[in-house]
């Protein structure tokens, strides 16, 4: 289940809406079969996995992250896949709350006469599919939100200097950090400071996540690189309902798709974005500020994964604090995140948080 679990989060970032889900074949003690969800969600892992076994799968045991599909969709279900392939154990991690899924794949499976067993590694795999999960139970993606900040939690000097507060090996696992999310996420403010590409790079890999920008306005420079790779690299631009008329035709021209979110106290809804997002397929998102969305998300409780990165430097309070305002008056009305990893990377402290 370890190696399935593997394999499984080889398809983060780029099988959304569908699930990164892995899958090992076995019998008589060798490993006959292997998968994962592929791009773009199909082929499954367990029809990739059963490809690779052939006749082999026959009286083997299928180690699955989540439980198989039993759903008519673009492909047929996954239980009915393993139990043509003559497959007799069928052990998964978790169930699917998908209410297509939801037990049936198990029942399925059971009805045919296939011994099934479920919870082995299961704390590990709700972790990888949380974003699944999420968009399912709640109509939103998971959210991870990142900041980079010196020892007094500043992201910026007061000129607005920012590059770089933490050193190469810690950018380089952010770039990690993004191919595993089927989106990055920034305000509209730090779109039009920093022109950042949002892309991943230096990893030598060729899947790029969708990058997502959100501005009420529209405001955003049209000379960007955002607006430069808009055809090559998909853009979300999530704006109000009082954008303006042309930029929306010319942002839509450029090749981004535009999303019209509800507003909330003059400010895009949090809760509106997010479902949007949903709405869209997006099931993991990794948000990189800047400080008012960060804000605005935290005071709406849809920050599920806190992840920083410390350097030692200080800046002083004239700097540029990483999140705005939240108006918050008592400790206790703050959410709370629990400490799950805490480790060196280069001269900086990384440390991630998860939603208690």
């Amino acid at each position: 289940m370890a190696l399935a679990l593997s394999l499984g989060r080889r398809g983060q970032g780029n099988v959304w809406p569908n699930p990164a889900v892995g899958c090992v074949i076995v019998n008589a003690g060798r490993i006959i079969g292997r998968g994962w969800t592929q791009p773009g969600g199909r082929p499954h892992a367990e029809t990739m996995a059963l490809a690779q076994a052939g006749d082999a799968a026959v009286d083997a045991t299928a180690y699955v992250t989540l439980e198989p599909c039993a759903h008519h969709g673009k492909t047929p279900p996954c239980a009915e896949a393993l139990v043509r392939a003559g497959i007799t154990r069928v052990v998964v991690a978790t169930g699917d709350n998908d209410a297509r899924v939801d037990g049936r794949g198990l029942s399925l499976l059971q009805a045919a006469g296939i011994t099934v067993e479920t919870g082995l590694l299961a704390e590990e795999a709700r972790a990888d599919h949380a974003g699944f999960f999420t968009r399912n139970a709640e109509d939103r993606p998971s959210l991870t939100l990142k900041l980079a900040s010196s020892f007094d939690g500043r992201i910026a000097t007061r000129s607005g200097e920012s590059q770089w507060i933490t050193d190469a090996p810690a950018r380089r696992l952010t770039h990690a950090m993004r191919a595993r999310h089927d989106a990055v996420m920034v305000g509209g403010g730090t779109a039009r400071k920093d022109d950042p590409s949002l892309n991943v790079r230096g990893l030598g890999i060729a899947h790029q996540p969708t990058r997502v920008v959100v501005s009420r306005r529209l405001d955003l420079p049209l000379m960007s690189k955002l607006a430069r790779s808009a055809r090559d690299i998909p853009l979300i631009l999530c704006h109000g309902p009082d954008a303006d008329g042309p930029l929306k035709r010319t942002w839509a021209d450029l090749g981004a798709i535009l999303l019209p979110c509800a507003l909330r106290e003059n400010q895009i809804d949090p809760q509106d974005l997010m479902r949007q997002l949903a709405g869209h397929g997006l099931t993991r998102i990794f948000c990189e500020g800047g400080g008012a969305l960060a804000a605005s998300l935290i005071s709406a409780d849809l920050v599920d994964r806190l992840v920083g990165f410390t350097a030692g430097l200080v800046i002083g309070a004239e700097g540029r604090p990483g999140i705005a305002a939240t108006g918050l008056q008592h400790l206790s009305a703050a959410p709370r995140y629990e400490l799950d990893e805490t480790r060196r990377v280069g001269p900086d402290v990384l440390h991630v948080w998860q939603r208690r």
